[in-house]
């Protein structure tokens, strides 16, 4: 008996270290013209959607994503970026465009607060339900309307603020931020290489506008 339970805490110790070392991505952000920069960080459920991390972390590691703007922005609700369109002056073309792939859907996991999903088009012309290869959303609050139908595939360790002012920005009338809230960098790390939140607060709220609806 004491033999099983010298091995069981040693397995035990062996799978807290596996769970400290596991890969996390930091998210350097800039919002609007304040140069300051923000960090976020993601873990990820590689368990849950592993094709679907695994997909960001190449992306990343491409630098797919940096110059990359949040272009839309539900106050305190929700935000989205991953689109290479973004980083284009036509605006109305945002929300459409991707890597040139779409992902398997691989949902499993909840719209809690924090929740990272994978953005996708409607189920009137996707109702195979399968995720856009490079866009990607936060949810702010819980969401659990939206469970069962997205595939969720990491959640935010720290940056809710930074998050959130970005949610709370003046839009346009296809909601996205007036003032170009952009990645500047993702970097995929172990996380226990993962530096401490950043001491630079987030820009205070700013009023905005309404909504009714997110994803039709």
């Amino acid at each position: 008996m004491k033999k099983l339970s010298l091995l069981s805490a040693a397995c035990l110790a062996t799978a807290l270290v596996s769970a400290r070392a596991d890969d996390v991505a930091l998210l350097t952000l800039q919002l609007g013209n304040d140069k300051t920069p923000r960090t976020v960080a993601i873990e990820f459920y590689e368990g849950d959607a592993p094709r679907t991390v695994e997909n960001f972390k190449a992306l990343a590691k491409k630098k797919f994503f940096n110059g990359l703007a949040f272009h839309r922005a539900f106050p305190n609700i929700l935000v989205q970026t991953g689109d290479p369109l973004s980083k284009g002056k036509d605006r109305a073309k945002v929300g459409v465009g991707g890597p040139g792939y779409t992902l398997l859907p691989e949902i499993r996991r909840k719209h809690t607060k924090g929740a990272v999903a994978a953005a996708r088009l409607p189920d009137k012309i996707n109702p195979s339900r399968v995720s856009n290869g490079s866009q990607f959303f936060v949810c702010l609050q819980p969401a659990p309307s939206y469970d069962g139908q997205y595939t969720v595939f990491g959640h935010v360790i720290y940056g809710y603020d930074i998050l959130e002012a970005i949610s709370n920005s003046p839009v346009d009338s296809n909601d996205y931020p007036i003032e170009r809230s952009i990645i500047r960098s993702v970097k995929v790390l172990p996380r226990e290489q993962l530096p401490p939140e950043s001491a630079a607060p987030a820009p205070g709220p700013k009023p905005t506008k309404r909504w009714w609806q997110i994803f039709g």
